[in-house]
């Protein structure tokens, strides 16, 4: 397949199999080589929540860009916490020596949503626009003008490069792409906001949709970004890369996106009424271990239980942690059929709150979620039960148990997270 118009490299293996390094580099060579000597590039990419062969990626483009004038990668962290040095070298795969060796022109850094100087104001999408991006699924809850705000590193750049994967994705549709500007290196006005858009949408009509809302007022604010901006947009398959796009951050995105949409989603033949979902170390806390649920949402019966097993987590949310353990999981209409008790809370925290607690419904003053959902992990039951939440031992789980019994409804899926499941729409 030729590339489209926009993108001006791209390999793709077959489907199910790793993209051979050599295909890697030479798109990358096509894409990024040359281009920029003298120029101060920007590179955006993903923290440790997400899956890719970043270090094989990072030494790469280092030596791709190796005549820019300044060459900076910044974590596009959202609210996720800052990596400390030590992480950050492990994120990109290089050894304190190297830091201070070979790579010591290079910065590497996280985005500071929260610190002080940091972001700058792009201008501002008016409510009538947000209006009309929402369509039907507009609520006065999203408040007025959104204050676009972004790292200024963005704005201070030459040229800005995103290198990220696209999945599956349950605020957007679908991940990558100019989200590595918001919520990637922006402020909170744009996370709140976007994020609770999604949850007005709803999971289940947004997951693995290219164009939704949240992906139409993302753009709408990438268009305030003046600074050329490549995409180095990539598929994967399990751990391994399949494929690379390289391009304009809508064309080269929306190549990754159709690419996801064929190779990321699992269709089940019907709705399954019981899934273990095994969340993978890197979601070390509730915050991320919840696409557990988000990936697996679409794939449940009414009144299915979806257990996160998650043995290694301790943690809510390292930033967000009081404003959930004040107001728990639930869905929707348990927060629009009370706002003046909620109107405090950040919509990001809330929107969080209804994506790992699905869907459901208000009826007679009281909440009816859509199914049940149950963590196993370190958090006790008491704090559990305070979520909303379901209790499971960790211990008392038989994992290979639960393997291969999906003509039962029993699913396991043993990395969750990143692969969406999806049962036929009108069996849900």
């Amino acid at each position: 397949m030729n590339p489209a118009p926009g993108v001006v490299a791209r390999a793709v293996a077959p489907a199910g199999q790793a993209l051979p390094w050599p295909d890697v580099r030479r798109a990358l060579e096509a894409g990024l080589a040359g281009d920029w000597a003298g120029q101060r590039v920007l590179v955006l990419v993903p923290d440790h929540t997400r899956t890719l062969p970043l270090p094989a990626l990072f030494r790469d483009v280092v030596e791709l860009l190796a005549d820019a004038a300044e060459l900076t990668f910044m974590v596009a962290l959202g609210t996720h916490p800052p990596l400390d040095e030590a992480r950050l070298l492990r994120l990109v795969g290089i050894t304190p020596e190297e830091r201070a060796g070979r790579y010591r022109h290079v910065r590497i850094v996280n985005h500071g949503w929260d610190e002080p100087g940091t972001l700058v104001s792009l201008g501002r999408l008016p409510q009538a626009r947000v209006r009309a991006i929402a369509g039907d699924r507009w609520h006065p809850t999203l408040g007025g003008d959104v204050d676009v705000l972004v790292n200024r590193a963005v704005p201070e750049a030459d040229h800005v490069v995103i290198l990220g994967p696209t999945f599956p994705h349950e605020v957007v549709g679908f991940s990558g792409g100019a989200k590595y500007f918001f919520p990637g290196v922006s402020g909170a006005d744009m996370i709140n906001v976007t994020h609770w858009l999604g949850a007005l949408t709803g999971v289940i009509d947004t997951i693995g949709v290219a164009d939704t809302p949240v992906r139409a007022m993302i753009h709408a604010a990438a268009e305030l970004i003046e600074t050329p901006t490549t995409l180095v947009a990539l598929t994967v398959e399990g751990l391994e890369l399949s494929a690379i796009t390289i391009g304009d951050a809508v064309a080269a995105w929306r190549e990754a996106a159709e690419l996801s949409r064929a190779r990321q989603i699992t269709h089940l033949a019907s709705p399954m009424r019981r899934v273990l979902a095994c969340a993978p170390p890197m979601y070390d806390e509730l915050w991320t271990a919840g696409k557990a649920m988000y990936k697996l949402e679409p794939a449940l019966a009414p009144g299915a239980e979806l257990i996160i097993f998650a043995p290694h987590l301790d943690t809510i949310s390292r930033v967000h942690g009081r404003w959930i353990e004040e107001v728990g999981y639930h869905s929707l209409p348990y927060f629009l059929h009370q706002w003046d008790r909620f109107a405090h809370v950040p919509l990001g925290v809330l929107a969080h709150s209804t994506h790992v607690r699905g869907a459901g419904r208000w009826a007679d003053g009281r909440e009816e979620p859509r199914v049940r959902v149950t963590l196993a992990s370190r958090i006790d039951p008491d704090t559990c039960a305070r979520l909303a939440l379901g209790y499971l031992d960790p211990a008392t789980v038989d994992v290979e148990a639960w393997a291969d019994r999906e003509d039962e409804g029993v699913l396991l899926v043993r990395k969750a997270g990143e692969r969406l499941y999806r049962a036929p729409r009108d069996t849900l």
